[in-house]
Formats: structure tokens, C-alpha cells, sequence
């Protein structure tokens, strides 16, 4: 136990005395404030969280398809394949089509418990606790690649 709290169940982010949530709410903070370099990676971020965090409220039951989408846009194409997708998702959501985006297909993985264990958590993107500006996008692409590597690995046990 570090400073008075477990680790995370859900992603194994040492506690610290801050938990996931509390780091998270400290995130969305920065994103919303649409400053660089947090507010472009906004997406990729909550993929992130809510892939690691399955269990929470926004990430809702069901398909994982759309934050897969996010990260491989992230990871293959950078900022300019993320912009593409939005741009596209953007176009979809307009009140001249009807129904709702259709996000790109992907490849994803089969459907299976969540893993526990990620190399890289939110913790680590935090670094103090304060998301410094410095180095951010490089922390944020090792959680989307720790994150997509951990639902990809083969379940053991």
C-alpha cells in the first residue's frame, strides 16, 4: 500500500493517496480547458481510461469498438489520423443524417474479462499529479500502446 491506498483493482496504478478517479477528474480538467498538449488528445485519453477502467459509469456496458478505434487512429496516424477520424465522426453526427456515427470497423478482440495489469496507467501520464505539458503526448501514446497491448494479450489462467 503506498501513502494509504491499494493499488487499483481495475488497472494496478499504484494508490499513492490519489486514486484513478481522482487522476482522472485532474485530466478531464486539463482536456476541457482545450489547452496544448492536453485538449487535442482528449479522446485518446478516455480510451484509454475507460478501457483500463471498464467498470466505470461512462464507460457503459458493451461495445469497446469505438475507444479501439480512437487509439489505433492515434497510434497509426498521430495527430492527423486523429483528426481524421474525428473530422469524420463529425460529418456523421450531423443533423442532416439520421441515426446515430457509425465509427470505422476495426479489428478488435474477441470479447473477454478485462485485464488488471497494464504497463502503463494513468498514474504514469500523471507523473506528479499535475499532467505536466512536458512529455505528455509521449506518456499518452505509451498508455494507448500499454492499453491495446493488454486487451490484446492472451488471457492466462
Amino acid at each position: 500500500m503506498l501513502g494509504g491506498m491499494a493499488n487499483c483493482a481495475a488497472c494496478g496504478a499504484p494508490g499513492g493517496g490519489v486514486g484513478c478517479q481522482e487522476r482522472f477528474e485532474r485530466l478531464l480538467a486539463l482536456d476541457h480547458a482545450r489547452r496544448e498538449p492536453w485538449g487535442s488528445l482528449h479522446g485518446v485519453v478516455v480510451a484509454c481510461f475507460l478501457l483500463q477502467h471498464p467498470g466505470h459509469p461512462l464507460a457503459g456496458p458493451g461495445d469497446h469498438g469505438p475507444w479501439w478505434a480512437m487509439l489505433r487512429a492515434y497510434l497509426d496516424g498521430g495527430r492527423d489520423g486523429l483528426g481524421a477520424l474525428t473530422e469524420t465522426m463529425r460529418r456523421g453526427n450531423s443533423h442532416r443524417r439520421r441515426g446515430r456515427p457509425q465509427w470505422p470497423t476495426v479489428p478488435v478482440p474477441p470479447q473477454r474479462a478485462a485485464p488488471t495489469g497494464f504497463g502503463v496507467t494513468i498514474a504514469d501520464v500523471a507523473v506528479d499529479g499535475s499532467f505536466p505539458a512536458d512529455g505528455y503526448e509521449e506518456r499518452v501514446r505509451a498508455w494507448a500502446e500499454s492499453t491495446l497491448a493488454a486487451w490484446s494479450a492472451e488471457p492466462t489462467g
